[in-house]
């Protein structure tokens, strides 16, 4: 009985010295993660601040479809409502945040679209200098997005990967989710004029 429960902690013993070298490290991932998550809602904050003012320009500067401002500035309000916790990073709550991100991506191409019927528009300093950083937000976000789903490859690698896994399962480190491509990405948009 003696020489069992000595085999059974020797056998425990090994799993835990072998498991628990790579605790350090899936903290040190998870929070990279969390890390980078940061940077995809400081990014998406970012465009989400500049559309107040890309509005008001619109408005301001020609008589506008209104159905497409209120489209944008709806989804803007529905996108802003929706947080993810870095600490619960499922795919169902990427879709919910994807989802919305995606009605505020749809109604500014929308908006962009409309205004090349607005030469006076496209001519003001101020909306060329907010469609400017809109473009540069855009660009942001989808290196944001790149690099978190760098930091997720990275740390679900680690997670899955023996002996990190048996420290994963027991510490309760869990897969992340990573940013997917927008449903119907893969066809070209239309427009029309």
């Amino acid at each position: 009985m003696k020489k069992v429960l000595i085999g059974i902690v020797a056998i425990v013993a090994i799993v835990a010295l072998f498991s628990g070298c790579g605790y350090n490290s899936l903290v040190k991932l998870d929070e990279d993660v969390k890390t980078k998550w940061g940077a995809v809602e400081a990014q998406y904050q970012r465009r989400a601040d500049l559309i107040p003012n890309l509005v008001s320009t619109v408005k301001g500067a020609a008589k506008f479809e209104e159905s497409t401002l209120t489209a944008v500035i709806e989804a803007r309000s529905k996108a802003s409502q929706i947080t993810v916790d870095p600490n619960k990073l499922t795919e169902e709550n990427m879709q919910k945040y994807q989802q919305a991100q995606g009605q505020i991506t749809q109604a500014l191409g929308r908006l962009m679209v409309l205004t090349e019927n607005y030469p006076q528009l496209k001519a003001t300093d101020q909306f060329r200098d907010l469609s400017a950083q809109l473009e540069g937000t855009e660009n942001r976000i989808t290196v944001a997005r790149t690099d978190y789903n760098n930091s997720v490859q990275t740390y679900n690698t680690k997670v899955r990967s023996f002996p990190n896994n048996l420290t994963a399962g027991m510490f309760g480190f869990s897969q992340k989710a990573a940013f997917k491509a927008d449903a119907g990405s893969q066809n070209a948009p239309k427009v029309e004029f």
